[in-house]
């Protein structure tokens, strides 16, 4: 719980990028302008969040909460491909038709979301607290539960990474906000506030509400979240749940086809790979990247598809988010580290307050580290089989990224000499 909150703190240093330079393709384009090497290796290691997250997450884990919230619903063959069409089409449509209706959406029901799982889990924590020893109580902040297991927790830490990074992704919609500079750095510090103590109340109230020495059970349970909340807040605090876990769901579906789209908008527009799918066409009436919503909804589907029939809904969840963590991990080292050189670059480091050096040197430092751990404790040793295929493929896509970024830095480099501009309005 906190290991994730805190990496996650240190790695959103980057957003600070967004101050610097205004374009829809985030940290991509941030990178990019610092170097072209950094620019395409983060490109290439983000496109592993582009399609794992949304098949692993948003198809495939809103399937397997559906498919295993009524024990009638196994016996009926293939039926978690219907669920696994929810997410993606709703994305793809609402952010078909502009950014001004799915930001509308997301708003309202977010803010309704967050009060409900805040009421909520202070309600469960004050009726299981006073009857708690305070050692049990204070022992989900410490690792004393895995007994000395820290591989365990550096891999559960990916899971938790990918409830924060996402955040990251309301610079991609810069382009289109007045005055971004401020309102996306005013947005992101919300929601990264209002997202850590949701989260953070959220996990507690449920491992309290499991039971602290019974959370070996938790993983193997179905819907553990809905038999807590059903045992203490009754069959109306299940059926908000409900409610509000499917517009989750949906709400992420929105903001990933929104996000996914101008990142690719953004490359093709650099005259990058997705050009070739025209990804830098605009709707004449919408003004969205309709081309890059259609091949990313047509994509998503097919891994999502293909791995559920392959692994099972559950187990395709978890190996695409494999893959996803260690790859948004990878980001986000390349990120921070392109943001201390950009500075390096166009200010120099020598001369500067304490402020400056925390912000843009220590900061991104030290969440690099931090990340490094997390991905080595995910990798080694690997996890049990199919999950290593998982890590195997994340490591081999990685090194593939390296080789693409040389080759375009070195053979490309009058294509990136423009890359990344600031399109500020």
């Amino acid at each position: 719980m906190r290991f994730g909150a805190i990496a996650i703190l240190l790695i959103a240093t980057a957003a600070l990028f967004s101050q610097e330079i205004v374009n829809a393709g985030s940290y991509y384009a941030y990178s990019v302008r610092t170097s072209w090497f950094l620019g395409i290796l983060t490109l290439w290691y983000w496109m592993t969040d582009n399609w794992t997250c949304a098949a692993g997450f948003g198809a495939l884990g809103l399937a397997t909460v559906l498919y295993y919230i009524n024990p009638a619903f196994y016996h009926i063959p293939y039926l978690w491909v219907i669920f696994a069409l929810i997410v993606p089409t709703y994305g793809f449509v609402l952010a078909y038709l502009g950014i001004k209706p799915s930001l509308q959406y997301a708003m309202y029901t977010g803010f309704a979301e967050i009060f409900y799982i805040i009421t909520a889990s202070i309600i469960i924590i004050a009726m299981v607290l006073p009857h708690l020893p305070a050692s049990t109580a204070v022992a989900p902040f410490t690792p004393a539960l895995v007994k000395g297991a820290w591989s365990l927790i550096f891999f559960g830490t990916i899971f938790s990474i990918l409830d924060f990074v996402g955040l990251g992704t309301a610079t991609t919609i810069s382009e289109e906000v007045q005055d971004p500079k401020k309102t996306i750095k005013r947005a992101l510090y919300v929601a990264w506030a209002l997202g850590g103590i949701t989260l953070i109340l959220a996990s507690y109230a449920l491992t309290v509400g499991w039971g602290v020495n019974q959370m070996s059970s938790f993983a193997t349970s179905p819907d553990p979240g809905f038999i807590v909340f059903f045992k203490y807040l009754g069959p109306v605090g299940w059926a908000l749940l409900l409610a509000f876990v499917l517009n989750s769901y949906l709400a992420y579906g929105v903001a990933k086809w929104n996000s996914i789209s101008r990142l690719w908008f953004s490359a093709a527009r650099d005259n990058l790979w997705f050009k070739y799918i025209h990804a830098e066409k605009v709707h004449p009436k919408y003004r969205t990247p309709y081309v890059a919503l259609i091949w990313y909804y047509g994509s998503v589907l097919v891994l999502a598809l293909v791995t559920g029939f392959l692994l099972g809904p559950f187990n395709g969840s978890v190996f695409l988010l494999t893959i996803n963590g260690l790859g948004m991990i990878a980001t986000h080292i390349v990120v921070n580290t392109a943001l201390t050189y950009y500075k390096y670059k166009t200010v120099g480091l020598r001369g500067k307050d304490i402020a400056f050096y925390l912000l843009y040197v220590i900061a991104p430092i030290i969440a690099s580290l931090t990340a490094f751990v997390v991905f080595f404790y995910s990798v080694y040793p690997l996890p049990q089989y199919p999950f290593d295929i998982a890590v195997l493929i994340a490591i081999g896509w990685f090194l593939v990224g390296f080789i693409v970024a040389w080759w375009y830095s070195k053979y490309r480099a009058e294509v990136l000499k423009h890359a990344g501009a600031s399109y500020e309005l």
